[in-house]
């Protein structure tokens, strides 16, 4: 199944990418239809190549919706190596629902170099003709049809009559084991009640005693503490982290009150995490426990503050 997806990427890509490259880094993009009806859909693939030892693609914030447009599908950024590039790759299933020519936009990928200024590169646009289905008005209407009753017996009423026998023995089970039912055990007292951010600060701390980036499993610990922080985020300020790219929820953090104060914690972290992942870069030591470090700040200054209301007096 991968030969056969990554042979459909070599052959959408290598018959006609329309792409700009500036240095070490390009972009294409192509799309596998020009037209679709109203509600049909459309794939657009988007590869990015990057050289992971000259900088690291900052990949492009693409929206929902666009031009009347609409995003229903996104697939997963898949990465590739290659003769010392890192090729990414993403499809997008597009569809529209009010017909008329639109336009699907270019998008732009930040490369940040390791050293000089920053550049662009972006895909190329398309052009995408949502039609309306053909009716043949040269036959006319048909007129609906009246009522046609049909004679009934017994055999059209089976199905409720087993229907009511099986309610019955259910309903006749239930009574018999209520009236046999033991008495409810007497509540054992439970403990306190483990807040989010302890069970987080908890699991941060078993993480970081297990050592795994000083065991050489840079790429495992990454992967456990951007999880554990991703769905801290989710319970704590109700988003849904774990279904978006560091680039989405850095986006989400900006535009989000509750979430903006932490957004250069955030930064570091999964900027960090995605080196080690994706492009397979070495962090230092003290990254390693810096992003540590950052995580346990970001859960412990994110609590939430609890107010006690003073009580009302009685005379």
């Amino acid at each position: 199944m991968k030969k056969a997806l990554f042979g459909l990427w070599i052959l959408i890509f290598g018959v006609s990418t329309a792409s700009f490259a500036q240095g070490d880094a390009k972009a294409g993009a192509r799309m596998d239809a020009t037209r679709i009806t109203v509600g049909d859909q459309a794939r657009l693939f988007i590869e990015v190549q990057n050289n992971p030892s000259v900088g690291r693609v900052q990949w492009a914030v693409i929206p929902d919706s666009f031009n009347s447009l609409e995003i229903v599908e996104r697939g997963k950024i898949d990465t590739l190596n290659q003769g010392g590039f890192v090729t990414y790759k993403q499809r997008l299933v597009i569809t529209g629902f009010d017909s008329g020519m639109f336009k699907v936009p270019s998008f732009a990928f930040s490369i940040i170099p390791n050293s000089g200024t920053a550049y662009t590169v972006q895909t190329d646009s398309f052009n995408l003709l949502v039609q309306t289905i053909a009716v043949d008005t040269t036959k006319g209407f048909k007129g609906i049809k009246g009522i046609v009753y049909v004679k009934s017996n017994w055999r059209d009423y089976i199905g409720y009559i087993v229907g009511g026998g099986l309610l019955l023995l259910v309903l006749l089970f239930v009574i018999i084991r209520y009236l046999r039912r033991e008495k409810p055990p007497v509540p054992v007292p439970q403990g306190p009640v483990e807040s989010l951010q302890d069970k987080t600060l908890r699991l941060l701390a078993d993480l970081d005693t297990r050592q795994l980036w000083q065991k050489n499993q840079v790429k495992q610990y990454y992967v456990e503490l951007t999880d554990i922080v991703r769905n801290y985020i989710e319970e704590r300020f109700h988003t849904p982290a774990m279904e978006l790219t560091t680039d989405e929820l850095l986006y989400k953090a900006q535009m989000l009150k509750d979430l903006q104060p932490y957004q250069g914690v955030l930064s570091v972290i999964l900027t960090t995490a995605d080196l080690a992942k994706f492009a397979k870069a070495q962090p230092s030591p003290m990254e390693h426990t810096g992003a540590m470090e950052k995580a346990k700040e970001f859960v412990s200054n994110s609590r939430p503050v609890i107010i006690d209301l003073p009580t009302e007096k009685t005379i």
